[in-house]
Formats: C-alpha cells, sequence, structure tokens
C-alpha cells in the first residue's frame, strides 16, 4: 500500500565493545569500552540510515527532513549512560557522525568578513540526552527491580531449565579451557558467550583455538537463556520491564511525530540489547520468528516507521529491523496482524502496560530505597503520617492547618524532584516538544 514517512522512531544497539561481566541473578554490569571497531559499525549504520531517510531521492525519505545542516527542532537523540558505561552514548556519537557528516556547509561569516569553518572540516556537534539510569528508569528497567529478579530466579529454578542444562551439559563441560576459569554453568551463559564472541573477535589466537562449532553453539544457549529472562508470556509482565518501560519513549516519539504542529520527525534511542528482546517479544515478532528470539548483533537497529496512507485516513506502524552487519532492513508484521498497523491499535496494545512513571516503576518492582523510590515512599509515609493526631483536639486546631500547609509543601518539593524522574518526560530537550504524549496513571489516550 502507497504512503508518504511521517517520520520514524529508531531504536539502536551499541557498537563492538570490550568484554565485561554483568550478574546472572541481578544483571548490575561492570564497566567497559568501545572499540574503534564499533565506532566503525555505528558510524556505517549512521551513514546507512542517512541514504534511507534524509535522501531526497530515496523511496524512504522523510517528508520534509533536513538533508544536510542538523535541525536540532526535527529530532530527538538520547543514550543510555548506564550498564555498560560510555559504550552505548560513544556508539551514539559515531552514529550521529554517519548521519549528519562534517560539512563545509557548517561555518559563519564574522563581521570583518572572515569566514570560519567548524573543526574537522565541519563537523556537526549533534546534542545527546544521556540518560543516567538513576535519574530516569526508562531505559533500564530491568536493575534494582526486585519482582524482575524474582522472575529470573524462578526461570532457573525452572523444570525447563534444568532439563537444557542437563541438555547442555556436555558442551559446557568442554569450555574450560577457553574461558579462563569462568564458571560453565547455564545460569552464566550470557558472560560464557560474551567472553567468548569478544575474544574471538579480538583475540587471534583464540579465534585460531576455538573448535569451529563453539562460538555457535554458545550462541545459541545465550540466545534462549537471554530471551527467557528479559520475555514474558504475557505482555505486561514482569519478564518484560525492559520494554515496558521503553514504551513511554515510543509512544511520545508516535505522538511528536503525528502531531502536525510539532516540527518532530526523528527520534533516536541507543541502548542495550535488554529492550530488544521485551519488545520483540510483546510485539509477537519473535513468535513468528524464532530466529529474533535473541540477542541482537552489535549495531542492530529497529525502525518503527510511522507513515500516512495516500488513501487517508489515520497513521500506520511499519516495523523494520536490521540486525548489525545486515545489508538492509527487514519488514516484519507484528501484533498478529499483516502489513502496516493502525497506530490506534498500537496504542491500544502498549499504552495500558506501559510504566511510565517512577512511582510506577516503583510499585511493579517492589523497590522502596532504589532509583528514587526511597524519596517516593518518604513522601507517602509523611503524608501518611500528617493525617495521624498528635496533639489535642484544642491545640490540632491552631497548629492543623500550619503543619498541613507544611507537610504539602515539603510532599510537593519531593514530588517536584520525582518529576526529573518520570520516565516519559525526562531532561531538558524534551521539553522542546510541546505535543508529548504523556501516559499518566489514570489518564485515558
Amino acid at each position: 500500500m502507497s504512503s508518504q514517512l511521517l517520520g520514524v522512531v529508531l531504536l539502536v544497539r551499541h557498537g563492538d565493545r570490550q568484554g565485561f561481566y554483568q550478574s546472572p541473578q541481578t544483571y548490575t554490569a561492570t564497566a567497559t569500552q568501545i572499540t574503534p571497531l564499533g565506532n566503525q559499525q555505528e558510524f556505517l549504520l549512521g551513514d546507512y540510515l542517512r541514504s534511507l531517510y534524509l535522501n531526497q531521492s530515496s523511496p524512504s525519505y522523510i517528508s520534509g527532513m533536513s538533508t544536510g545542516m542538523f535541525n536540532a527542532s526535527q529530532v530527538y537523540v538520547q543514550a543510555d549512560l548506564g550498564g555498560e558505561d560510555g559504550v552505548i552514548y560513544d556508539s551514539c556519537v559515531s552514529l550521529t557522525q554517519g548521519l549528519w557528516p562534517a560539512t563545509p556547509s557548517n561555518n559563519i561569516t564574522l563581521a570583518n568578513g572572515t569566514t570560519i569553518t567548524a573543526p574537522l572540516g565541519g563537523y556537526q556537534y549533534i546534542p545527546i540526552e544521556s540518560v543516567d539510569p538513576n535519574l530516569s528508569v526508562s531505559l533500564e528497567g530491568f536493575t534494582d527491580c526486585n519482582t524482575f529478579n524474582t522472575h529470573t530466579a524462578e526461570f532457573y529454578n525452572s523444570s525447563t531449565f534444568t532439563e537444557m542444562a542437563t541438555q547442555s551439559a556436555s558442551f559446557l563441560d568442554s569450555l574450560p579451557p577457553y574461558l579462563s576459569g569462568r564458571s560453565v554453568q547455564l545460569q552464566n551463559m550470557w558472560n560464557i558467550f560474551d567472553f567468548m564472541n569478544v575474544n574471538d573477535i579480538h583475540n587471534a589466537t583464540f579465534a585460531q583455538d576455538l573448535p569451529l562449532t563453539y562460538l555457535a553453539q554458545a550462541q545459541t544457549l545465550a540466545n534462549w537463556h537471554e530471551y527467557n529472562v528479559f520475555s514474558d508470556p504475557s505482555i505486561g509482565g514482569i519478564g518484560n520491564i525492559a520494554g515496558l518501560t521503553l514504551l513511554p519513549t515510543i509512544l511520545n516519539g508516535f505522538s511528536d511525530i503525528a502531531n502536525s504542529t510539532n516540527p518532530l520527525k526523528l527520534s533516536i534511542t541507543a541502548i542495550a540489547y535488554k529492550p530488544f528482546l521485551s519488545l520483540f517479544n510483546m510485539t509477537g515478532v519473535a513468535s513468528a520468528n524464532p530466529s529474533l528470539a535473541g540477542i541482537v548483533d552489535y549495531a542492530a537497529a529497529v525502525a518503527l516507521e510511522l507513515r500516512q496512507p495516500a488513501a487517508g485516513g489515520e497513521p500506520v506502524i511499519r516495523f523494520n529491523f536490521k540486525n548489525g552487519s545486515d545489508a538492509t532492513f527487514v519488514t516484519y508484521n507484528f501484533l498478529n496482524r499483516t502489513g502496516d498497523v493502525p497506530l490506534s491499535v498500537f496504542i491500544d496494545a502498549m499504552a495500558p502496560v506501559a510504566v511510565n512513571t517512577t512511582a510506577a516503576w516503583c510499585d511493579v518492582c517492589a523497590n522502596t530505597q532504589d532509583r528514587g523510590c526511597a524519596a517516593l515512599a518518604l513522601a507517602t509515609d509523611q503524608g501518611e503520617a500528617a493525617a495521624q493526631p498528635k496533639i489535642s483536639p484544642a491545640g490540632a486546631g491552631v497548629l492543623g492547618a500550619g503543619l498541613t500547609l507544611a507537610v504539602v509543601a515539603l510532599m510537593a518539593i519531593t514530588l517536584a524532584f520525582l518529576g526529573l524522574l518520570t520516565v516519559g518526560k525526562f531532561g531538558r530537550r524534551r521539553s522542546k516538544h510541546p505535543g508529548v504524549f504523556e501516559l499518566k496513571d489514570g489518564e485515558s489516550i
């Protein structure tokens, strides 16, 4: 069906990095660093996206999109600054270099007539909002989430896991010579695969010594492991928490793009691999395409295109995925439908389960201490305490009003702070888009 591309909500994984370790129980991680290969992968992805969406001769050109100089009003870019330290942010920088390369047009003429071109041949400095997991749960909803940790523990204790551990035991028992002392238990499968994958890319001796099929076997087990951890039979289940907290970003992007008074046309979010697993599960893409029920490659990208059908009617969404070095995007059916899906259908399916605020995340994750939950719990406790009479009726008549006002003011200050932690409305650049699709608790769409 013929349609005009209105804009794109883009989700991208970081590029190649050095190895790192993450806890099989809680997924807390050590720091790592991006490699020149990772920077190059992201740059090439950005160059591909530029040829697709910022090229007026392309059939997928975003109508009205600036094709030369970066236009800040048309683009929103954010990057996770959490688990893998600066790798995701650095990847995003390289991505934007490919999307908006250096150009001599990035210059200024001074009053004396001298023309000055930006450094590096007209390098364009693209604003990227770094999302600190301590201030926003939007891109890492799984860390410090107690109910998610329980979900992971239950998976490890399941008969399904026990059966897979038995089936894979002989292969795992053959791996110690290649793991430098790392645990070969199935619970540790992510770290086993990551160590082997990183060394197969960067260590010539390791790559030569590793038996031919071992890396593929390890990846198959890691894919099974991670998909079961970061998915859930229920769309709103806690196994999907990495996707549930990302949903407001996606919905906000669609709202901005669909709003004709809002200039936004491209929303880019740089993340780790976990939200991809949940998103593929929640949309039904993985169940229809079992090969996608696993860890996406470095520099993988999902492009959710918002399109206006030529015949009119409401906008529709097209689900495109490019798994790292794959040459081009592949379009997938999703939400048990064939072809493009109406925006309202996507909203009806996803908005009710979106975890949009810190308060909602604290409740879903049964957390009263971390990532803003302690401040929220304190405000709640103070509100409850204020409702309890502490003095005589006569004294209450004198002090009650003042005490209530003081408590309300304190709660307002605390909740104002928590406003910075709201999933769907974080950071300075978001405020530039007045048409933000905010899904507040209890509100209709």
